[in-house]
Parts: C-alpha cells; structure tokens; sequence
C-alpha cells in the first residue's frame, strides 16, 4: 500500500518510521511518503492560509497550495489510477474498525491534514467531483490539526496488511472486530499481589475458555459500551 502525507508539519511522521510501521516501510509493505505543504506555497513566506471570506474568527487554508500539492501527487507516473484522499475532519464520518479493514484494502491512500479553521470548501468540493475524497472524524471532539487524526488512522489501517502483523489470528480476536470489546487478557505469574487469574484459563479446556471469553467480551460491552450491543 501506498500513503501520501500532506502537512504544514511533517516532522508529525518521524514516528512512522519506528515499530511496526517502520519495519513494514523497511520490508516494502507500505510505501509511505511525507509532503510538506509549505513547499506548494511560492511567496517568500509560504503563506498557506488567509482570512476567512465573510468574516469570522480564525484563518483558512488557502486553496492554490493545496491544490497544486494535490495534482502533484495524483498526476505522479507512479500514482495509483483510483487513489483515496482523506482529511480528519469533525464534520466527516466517523472512523471505526470497519472503516480500517475497508480502507486496507485500497491500493493508495492520501492524507490531508488540515490546520485552523481547515482547507477552503473548494479544495473538498474539486477532488470529490474529480475522483475520491472521504472526510473521517476520530469521534466528537476537536483537535489542532489533522496530524495526530492521520497517525492513529494510518497505524489502524496498516496493521491490517497482510504480513504486518506477525500472528494474523491475534488481529481478529480485538475489540470492535466482531462488534464486542475485546475479553480481559491474563498472563504469568497465576498469582499477582493476591490477584488470580481465572481459573478457567488454567484449565486446558479450550471451549470452555472460548465461552468465557466470550461471556467477557459481551458483558464489558455491556457495561463500558451498550450502544455497540444496541447496534
């Protein structure tokens, strides 16, 4: 898979190279690249933003250097024919666990991260009608920019590539893969500071810990998130 950034801040992404992720780039898995818009910018100050049209608190992410970034990246000789760009937004929908697996499947994926009060609506209203751009919310809240939105989306897409991970069993078994929280997780001593693990996972018997799991997994649901059992 292939991930382009755009920022005004890339240094935000030295933590890809790291972990996981930075083993994956090593591997040839994800191909990740690092834009700095500042750099489609062509006044002595790399101006990117300006006042908003109409008044208002706040600056706006000027179009022409996002679109001249943009075009850049879409009309490269090794850029896919169907790229996907995203820009974290609070107005977008919001990311789940489904989302991730969907987007893993995609062969490139473009990230913009806005900053203030975010890109002109044109840079948005430009590349839905020429090719894909999906705005995705982290949930109800906001935050300075766009960059760490990018961070936790990318590392829940990409641990979802084949070979990323090494035991792909451990990656269904998470919480929000089948709709549930993930059961509470145990291992040695048997015994911590008079604490015991449950006795059923000491038993041998796979079904039976299969079961409890499971009740552990519908009965945390329950408490921490009933909405997800509602749905």
């Amino acid at each position: 898979m292939r991930i382009d950034i755009v920022s005004i801040f890339p240094a935000y992404f030295d933590t890809l190279e790291i972990s996981l992720l930075g083993k994956a780039k090593d591997r040839g898995l994800l191909d990740l690249r690092v834009h700095d818009l500042r750099d489609a910018a062509h006044d002595k100050h790399r101006t990117v933003d300006d006042t908003p049209t109409g008044g208002g608190a706040g600056m706006v992410m000027k179009p022409e250097p996002w679109g001249t970034m943009l075009d850049e990246i879409l009309e490269a000789p090794d850029s896919s024919d169907d790229p996907l760009i995203i820009f974290p937004s609070p107005a977008g929908e919001v990311f789940n666990q489904k989302m991730a697996r969907e987007l893993s499947g995609e062969q490139q994926l473009i990230f913009g991260c806005g900053r203030y009060e975010g890109p002109d609506q044109r840079i948005f209203d430009e590349y839905v009608e020429r090719g894909r751009l999906k705005l995705v919310s982290l949930g109800d809240y906001v935050l300075n920019g766009g960059e760490v939105a990018s961070l936790a989306m990318i590392e829940a897409i990409a641990r979802l590539l084949p070979g990323m991970v090494g035991n792909p069993e451990s990656l269904v078994e998470e919480s929000h893969e089948d709709g549930l929280l993930e059961y509470p997780s145990y291992t040695k001593p048997a015994v911590w500071r008079g604490r015991e693990v449950p006795p059923v996972l000491l038993s041998g018997n796979h079904a039976a810990i299969a079961k409890w799991r499971k009740e552990q997994s519908i009965e945390r649901t329950r408490r921490v998130r009933p909405d997800l059992l509602a749905e």
